[in-house]
């Protein structure tokens, strides 16, 4: 059925293609505004230029450009002046139906260093994050094979990440647990933006942010600046793209899991807006499989900008995220199979505001926003009747105002102040529950409250050529648990020790709040203390070419005052959040234990990662190889490896554009077993043998073909991609099947074939 429909489909678009070979040959435009990276003030006379050609332009008096009439295909957009380090943007892909946009920040330059053919202008740095630190374009996300062109799902392939499951989002980030990840879009700090996301943690199955809106995004790794607090391991930085001031414009969209509509168009001539729904149609795949469950979900967001003069701007931004789960339970087989099954009704909402203001030699961002999440939990025994529920309410108001000030060419000074408050409410019920490790577990609690999380940074940023050095403290504040004032004081240096390598070596504290869902069970929850982590990461960067750059990079972290459990003591909570959780992890992600801040843990390891990017060479390509252990320490006092300590993981990816038409990528990935407790021959598990076992490697190959139809005003881009081509079923913790009395190994899906159309006007 699916060749009929890949053939079928491709004769349509033959069709389309041969009729359209007589027009005269479209084109399009590419707009954008060049920036300083440090006052945003806009840059005048700036040099912008397809890379390999005569053609461009040159910025006017509000920093903004227009190269018009370029033929469709993918371009190399670089912009230089005097007196500031030239950027090039890659993978810049223009079509007649909407001008592209690229949007620059130029760093000035320190010194003049010579004649030198070889400059870092296809890498972009911000001092914020000067360590571990990658950036992706909307156009490196879209096109990656079995990525689903989703922004979380896209940062697998980057050095030091490891994945729980296959099909889900949950970050493994250099060793740390999956609620120690921070997603902001458009300054606005968002705890979780995946569908059916697990509360307390920051994973799910899918994103929620529609990529068609996205510009690009920054993952850090580690090491990053006192700007980001409550998280210990990663920032995933997304930023928004405006939408286009020409006219009115839309698109329709059919990928591997949704389909959806995207609309945007000016606001008069100083502004813009876009918006986008989307709906799943998993639910009638899983029904025409026979599935006992089907999920179903919505998403829409949209944005709006306004100039209100030439230093002042207004931003405006919804996100909400409707899931819903059905279950079927007309067997037995699927009564039984749906009891194993954790299902949570969810719904987001998300509003913000942000105005940005310009003032001589720096500038004054303020955010306003708020984020209401509800979570509905419930998972059913064999007569369908509740074993555990969940109705939680978590709703955050926000105020974040961040000033940057340029004292002199050499010195960057910026201050920032947040203010949350929070409301939380939860209805917890579990029902007697045996473990597999011999406790008996019970559960009713209720907790209503409000309360306030602050925080206030600054930083000092100095550059003394060849050295770079960043300073910053961080106090947070939260009035739930114990000692709720922290200080995080953190550093980093960069020495240009050539103009093709540097040395990098950064070390800080870091501080992480308990969960609010943490604090429900028990009220001896509520004396937890902040989650530290002390890191130190060193790495050194080498560039090959203009468009290609290795480095490598160790890191170690020290962790203490983790939670841990006073009933289970081989239980801390580093070892919870991931996957869809329930009664095979004894409910141990939700906290209903009483816990204590006796936990410590140690994470190190190495990554080596090359990168190419798209160029005048149409070839683009990443190898990434991390080696990391990971081991915690929960009450009993026993150093065990982490439950998603994966020791070896290797990427391998990249494509080549045959032409404007057809485009050709490929990812590679291998990672080693991460360890859980093997199961007694009658379903019991030893503490003595906790998380003694591995799973076996799990590798896998994608695949994924695109081609773009262009026609006079409008664009056409399908897609052919294949996940595990090679039909290698990856293999999770095995389970144990009280019906049969086996212990069953978990595989997820093997090759999985899907296409995409989306067509833009």
């Amino acid at each position: 059925m699916k060749k009929i429909l890949v053939i079928f489909l491709y004769s349509i678009l033959f069709h389309f293609s041969v009729n359209a070979q007589d027009v005269e040959q479209p084109r399009g435009m590419i707009t954008g505004v060049v920036v300083d990276a440090v006052t945003k003030d806009p840059l005048v006379g700036v040099n912008v230029t397809l890379v390999g050609t005569l053609i461009g332009s040159a910025t006017d008096i509000n920093g903004r450009f227009a190269i018009k009439d370029v033929l469709p295909g993918t371009y190399s957009v670089r912009a230089s002046v005097l007196g500031f380090s030239p950027i090039v943007k890659s993978d810049i892909v223009v079509n007649p139906a909407r001008p592209v946009t690229a949007e620059f920040e130029l760093l000035e330059t320190p010194v003049e260093i010579g004649e030198v053919s070889i400059t870092a202008e296809y890498f972009q740095k911000s001092p914020d994050v000067p360590v571990s630190t990658q950036i992706q374009s909307n156009e490196e996300i879209r096109r990656l094979p079995g990525g689903f062109e989703d922004v979380v799902r896209a940062i697998s392939i980057l050095p030091g990440v490891a994945q729980v499951q296959a099909g889900r989002n949950d970050l493994i980030v250099r060793g740390g647990a999956p609620s120690e990840n921070l997603y902001t879009i458009d300054n606005i700090e968002i705890p979780n933006i995946n569908h059916f996301g697990t509360q307390g943690a920051s994973g799910g199955p899918l994103s929620y942010v529609n990529l068609d809106f996205v510009n690009e995004t920054s993952f850090s790794s580690g090491g990053f600046g006192v700007k980001y607090g409550d998280r210990l391991s990663s920032v995933l930085s997304i930023d928004l793209r405006e939408g286009r001031t020409d006219r009115f414009g839309s698109k329709i969209t059919i990928s591997a899991t949704q389909f959806g509509l995207n609309v945007e168009g000016p606001i008069s001539e100083r502004g813009s807006y876009m918006f986008s729904a989307r709906r799943s149609y998993l639910d009638l795949i899983f029904r025409i499989a026979g599935f006992s469950f089907v999920p179903e979900y919505w998403d829409f967001l949209g944005k709006a900008q306004y100039r209100l003069s030439s230093t002042d701007q207004l931003s405006v931004m919804g996100l909400v995220a409707l899931d819903n789960v059905r279950l079927f339970n007309d067997t037995e087989e699927k009564k039984y199979d749906n009891s194993k099954i954790l299902y949570s009704d969810q719904n987001q909402v998300l509003g913000g505001m942000t105005w940005r203001h310009l003032f001589r030699s720096g500038f004054i961002t303020t955010t306003l926003s708020q984020i209401y999440s509800e979570f509905r939990y419930r998972q059913d025994d064999t007569l369908q009747q509740p074993i555990f529920t969940n109705d939680s309410h978590e709703s955050e108001i926000s105020l974040r105002s961040e000033i940057v000030y340029q004292v002199s060419h050499s010195t960057e000074l910026s201050f920032g102040l947040v203010g949350r408050l929070i409301g939380f409410s939860s209805d917890m019920l579990l029902k007697e529950f045996p473990t597999s490790f011999g406790q008996q577990l019970f559960l009713d609690a209720r907790y209503d409250t409000t309360a306030i999380k602050a925080g206030a940074y600054t930083q000092v940023v100095q550059s003394i050529y060849p050295f770079r050095i960043t300073l910053g403290v961080r106090g947070d504040y939260f009035n739930l648990i114990e000692d709720g004032f922290v200080v995080s004081p953190r550093i980093s240096a960069t020495w240009s020790f050539s103009p093709l390598t540097s040395f990098t070596l950064s070390a800080g504290r870091f501080h992480q709040a308990p969960s609010y869902v943490w604090l429900v069970s028990n009220a001896s929850n509520r004396l937890l203390k902040h989650i530290a982590v002390n890191q130190f990461v060193a790495g050194i960067e080498h560039l090959l070419r203009s468009d290609t750059r290795v480095s490598l990079e160790a890191y170690i972290k020290r962790y203490f005052h983790y939670p841990v459990s006073e009933f289970r003591p081989y239980l801390i909570m580093s070892n919870t959040g991931a996957g869809y959780g329930g009664s095979r992890e004894a409910f141990a992600s939700f906290g209903i234990d009483p816990l204590v801040s006796r936990g410590s843990g140690e994470a190190y390891g190495v990554e080596l990662f090359l990168q190419k990017k798209l160029s005048e060479i149409p070839c683009y390509g990443i190898v990434s190889v991390s080696y990391n252990i990971s081991r915690f320490r929960a009450l009993d006092g026993i150093l065990r490896p982490n439950s998603f300590d994966q020791r070896w993981i290797i990427n391998l990816g990249g494509g080549y554009i045959f032409n404007e038409k057809w485009e050709f990528a490929t990812k590679f990935r291998l990672a080693t077993g991460r360890p859980y407790t093997p199961y007694n021959p009658d379903g019991t598990q030893l503490i003595s043998a906790y998380n003694s076992a591995r799973i076996p490697i799990n590798h896998s190959l994608d695949i994924r073909i695109d081609r773009r139809w262009t026609f006079a005003k409008w664009m056409l881009v399908t897609y052919i991609d294949i996940q595990n081509i090679y039909n290698r079923k990856a293999e999770d913790v095995p389970s144990y099947n009280e019906r049969t009395g086996q212990i069953e190994k978990n595989q997820s899906i093997g090759i999985l074939p899907s296409i995409g159309v989306s067509a833009e006007f």
